[in-house]
């Protein structure tokens, strides 16, 4: 029996504008318009917008919400005491298994908004409710659950009302100061602020996932697709699918999840061990990876440079002609012109430097490893 498949907001938007769509996280999603290398150098050169309305929004918040989810994920949520301010994360199981990447932001008073992977949305909430205080509200798909001394933590699934759009490059945020009118000042990196755009109201995060500035656009569902049409109405500004979105990460050298890291793996391994400070607070999961920081993991995510090749997820990695580990996630680089990708790899080969082959099909391309991010001058820089 064939999925069925969610469509986003911006749905009918994307058919308009012949883009190619692809399943991808349970939903419909345009992997390509133009082609995937224009699509990648529009957001290296000027300005590409993106539908990531399929991520996933929780939002929590009451007087035991920032004890709440300081046990639950890996940062030191007191470093975004400032209301605005936000941090990367990960939340872990008692084994030290990644469950999900994560952005929280700090949005209020008492208040935090998180934004979560699509495809870990049912994970996420079902770990995050089974980990609730006793005094808590749970509002999601279905009725709110009521417990006995609520208002302490009340957890809120927002993901089916909330659209966001992603406005990247080096020319994004002229054209979103543009719609803001006169007066506007985007937040600063790794911040959120109210906004209107085009007279919509909207909150403006300057976050990103193709290593070059913006802002990602949360607003009503039922705006979304007017907020992508003013966007779109400047001539440096071009749609761009999932393709150029995964080949932008990866020459930053950005995680994906399912990909470079998953539940087997821990945030040590994953080279993700700076979202996990030493002294922090005790989170679920922090004597697992306390004792793997402490012996040292066996393996490690490392970049690696292919030069003759594309390398693509699952193709051997080779050392001295034996297999040392897989391809995590590999493509083509179209700034670099090169083959780049993940790997996780022994320690001993984990070095910058190290010669390594990688199999591509019938042959063996020549490779050695890259620390990320792959590509060094952005308009981030």
């Amino acid at each position: 029996m064939s999925e069925v498949l969610a469509r986003t907001p911006l749905y009918e938007e994307h058919v308009a504008l012949g883009g190619r769509m692809v399943p991808f996280a349970g939903y419909e999603m345009p992997v390509q318009y133009e082609g995937i290398k224009a699509e990648h150098e529009a957001v290296r050169s000027s300005a590409g917008i993106f539908d990531v309305c399929h991520m996933s929004e929780f939002r929590v918040f009451g007087f035991g919400a920032f004890d709440y989810l300081q046990g639950l994920f890996t940062n030191d949520l007191s470093r975004i005491a400032e209301v605005g301010s936000a941090q990367y994360t990960l939340m872990c199981d008692e084994d030290g298994g990644i469950i999900d990447d994560l952005i929280v932001y700090h949005t209020g008073d008492l208040e935090y908004l998180i934004i979560a992977n699509a495809a870990n949305r049912d994970t996420d909430l079902e770990w995050m409710r089974a980990h609730c205080p006793e005094d808590v509200t749970l509002t999601g798909q279905t009725e709110p659950e009521h417990r006995q001394g609520c208002g302490i933590v009340e957890l809120v699934d927002e993901s089916d009302r909330t659209g966001l759009i992603a406005v990247q490059g080096p020319r994004a945020l002229g054209v979103i100061a543009e719609l803001a009118g006169p007066g506007f000042e985007p937040p600063p990196r790794f911040h959120i602020a109210e906004a209107r755009l085009d007279g919509t109201p909207v909150l403006l995060a300057r976050t990103g996932y193709t290593g070059e500035d913006g802002v990602e656009i949360l607003c009503h569902e039922s705006h979304a697709a007017g907020i992508w049409r003013a966007l779109l109405s400047f001539a440096e500004v071009t749609p761009c699918g999932l393709g150029a979105r995964d080949t932008l990460r990866l020459e930053m050298g950005y995680h994906l999840y399912g990909s470079d890291m998953d539940r087997g793996v821990d945030p040590v391994s994953a080279g993700l061990g700076w979202v996990v400070p030493q002294k922090g607070a005790p989170f679920i999961g922090s004597e697992a990876i306390a004792k793997i920081r402490s012996e040292g993991p066996a393996v490690r995510l490392c970049g690696i440079i292919v030069e003759d090749g594309i390398p693509r997820a699952g193709f051997p990695v080779l050392h001295d002609a034996e297999e040392v580990g897989k391809v995590a996630s590999g493509t083509f680089s179209p700034t670099l012109g090169i083959g780049i990708a993940t790997a996780y790899l022994p320690i001993s080969l984990a070095e910058p430097g190290t010669e390594l082959e990688v199999v591509i099909r019938r042959k063996t391309a020549r490779a050695r490893v890259e620390r990320p991010p792959f590509v060094k001058n952005t308009s981030l820089s």
